[in-house]
């Protein structure tokens, strides 16, 4: 694992991955990082690096790592093909995700293995697989059926985790992609994290994929169960359009980007640095 994640295994906390598709909401995250002193992931889907793109985030996080010092990681968040996931660790990003989760469980360990070998042979820190399925996407949704065949098997962990050598292992385990109306996302299967710790490998990390909108009292039970990164996409889009459309209605005659764009920043901010707290990551560097 990568030593951030070692630390927070044993020390009981969790880093927050925090998705990201322009410089305002980097800045967002980088500035809560500063503020509470705590390390952070940095991490760009798909569509968000086609978006800012790979070469220039990886810039980015570079001048910013200069400038702050912060132990700052580039993750490539649900890369869905070898493909993929080879463009992220050629443009330099630190660590990766194959999310495997549509794929066959064979079908699933070979590509997932083959990401693992390229990626070791480029030197990237963290290779992280997956396995159970996660459904929704990162919207606000009316609701979400979440299927018992979805959850990760614990049975099958100790075989993907031998068969393809990955650092660190997203896990199905209630959570979901997205927010609920109202911020209520359903529970998590607690005893199934459990179940899953119990046989996975102590250099393997336990990650948590959708955590915007799942009940505080979940996560923190689900970081002491094991878990030591969490993602959050939904609610720093929420938080970032809510503030953006609150100050063009109602500062009318305002077109400075950088007096836009100032309020819009502080309240991902917020956003971060609540997650922050609640993953128990200040004060950790």
């Amino acid at each position: 694992m990568l030593d951030i994640f070692k630390k927070a295994k044993e020390n009981n906390y969790a880093i927050g991955a925090f998705n990201v598709s322009n410089l305002e909401q980097i800045k967002a995250i980088i500035l809560a990082a500063q503020n509470l002193k705590s390390p952070v992931l940095i991490c760009t889907s798909q569509g968000e690096s086609e978006f800012i793109g790979k070469r220039h985030i990886r810039a980015l996080i570079d001048a910013y790592k200069k400038e702050t010092d912060l132990p700052l990681v580039l993750h490539m968040d649900h890369g869905k093909t070898f493909e993929i996931v080879k463009e992220a660790i050629d443009a330099g990003y630190d660590s990766v995700h194959f999310d495997g989760s549509g794929l066959s469980f064979e079908e699933n360990i070979k590509v997932t293995s083959e990401v693992v070998e390229f990626a070791k042979e480029k030197g990237v820190k963290n290779i992280e697989g997956e396995l159970g399925y996660l459904r929704g996407g990162s919207t606000i949704q009316d609701a979400v059926e979440i299927k018992r065949e979805d959850l990760t098997d614990p049975e099958q962990v100790q075989e993907f985790i031998e068969q393809t050598g990955i650092d660190s292992l997203a896990i199905a385990i209630g959570n979901i992609h997205g927010v609920f109306k109202g911020n209520k996302n359903p529970h998590l299967f607690l005893d199934r994290l459990e179940e899953i710790d119990k046989v996975v490998s102590g250099n393997v990390g336990l990650v948590l994929h959708g955590g915007s909108g799942t009940p505080e009292q979940d996560i923190k039970k689900a970081v002491q169960l094991g878990v030591v990164k969490v993602n959050i996409n939904t609610e720093l889009r929420i938080a970032f359009t809510n503030a953006l459309k609150n100050i063009l209605e109602t500062n009318l005659n305002e077109v400075t980007p950088y007096k836009i764009m100032s309020p819009v920043i502080e309240a991902v901010q917020n956003t971060v640095e609540e997650k922050i707290k609640l993953f128990g990551s200040d004060n950790k560097l």
